[in-house]
C-alpha cells in the first residue's frame, strides 16, 4: 500500500491551504471551519485508498483475463475440428467393416490423418473425456437416453455415443452417453 500514501496531483488541487491558526484566539466559527476541512480530508483520503484498492483490483483482473484468452484462444477453431474428428472415426468404423485389400490401404490412411489431426488437437491442449463405465457426470456427460439393465449400477454410464473434449479445464463438447437405470418391477 505504499502508492496509497502517495497523493495525486490532480487531488491535491481540489484541497483548500491549511492556515496556521493559534489555537489560543481561536473562535468558534473558526473551529467549526477547521473541523469541516478535517472531514473533508478525511473523506477525500478514504476515497483516495478505495480509488487505489479498485485500481489494483483492475490490474489483477486484466492480467487474469489476458492469460485466460491467451490459454482458450483455440477453443472456437477446436471446436470446428472436433467433428472432422468425429467424421474420421466414422470412416474409420466403415472401412473396418469392408474386408478386402483396397479397404486395408484406405484404413491403414484413414487412422494416420485421424491420428495426425488427434495429435495437433493434444498439443493444442485438446484432450478426450472417456465417460465409458464412469457415472454419469452432468458437468461432462449428456444423457441422450437411459436403459434399463441390472448388470451395472444406476446412474453408470453404459454406452458411450460421441465423444466429448475439455480444453485444458474447461469443457468443449460434453460426451453423448446412454445411462443405466433400475429396471421396472414387474406386477
Amino acid at each position: 500500500m505504499e502508492n496509497a500514501e502517495k497523493i495525486p496531483s490532480d487531488a491535491a488541487e481540489n484541497v483548500e491551504p491549511i492556515v496556521a491558526i493559534d489555537p489560543a484566539s481561536m473562535t468558534s466559527e473558526q473551529f467549526e471551519e477547521l473541523k469541516v476541512r478535517a472531514a473533508k480530508a478525511d473523506e477525500s483520503w478514504e476515497r483516495l485508498l478505495r480509488t487505489t484498492a479498485d485500481f489494483d483490483n483492475f490490474k489483477k483482473r486484466a492480467a487474469r483475463e489476458r492469460t485466460e484468452a491467451v490459454q482458450f484462444a483455440n477453443a472456437a477453431l477446436i471446436q470446428k475440428l472436433l467433428p472432422v474428428l468425429d467424421s474420421f472415426e466414422m470412416a474409420l468404423a466403415a472401412a473396418q467393416n469392408a474386408k478386402d485389400a483396397q479397404s486395408s490401404s484406405l484404413q491403414a490412411g484413414i487412422v494416420m490423418v485421424q491420428s495426425q489431426l488427434k495429435n495437433a488437437l493434444a498439443e493444442a491442449g485438446a484432450e478426450e473425456i472417456d465417460a465409458a463405465g464412469k457415472p454419469f457426470d452432468p458437468t461432462q456427460h449428456e444423457a441422450v437416453s437411459q436403459q434399463e439393465t441390472a448388470d451395472v449400477p444406476e446412474g453408470q454410464v453404459i454406452q458411450q455415443i460421441r465423444k466429448g473434449y475439455k480444453l485444458r479445464e474447461r469443457l468443449l463438447r460434453p460426451a453423448s452417453v446412454i445411462v443405466a437405470k433400475k429396471p421396472a418391477q414387474a406386477k
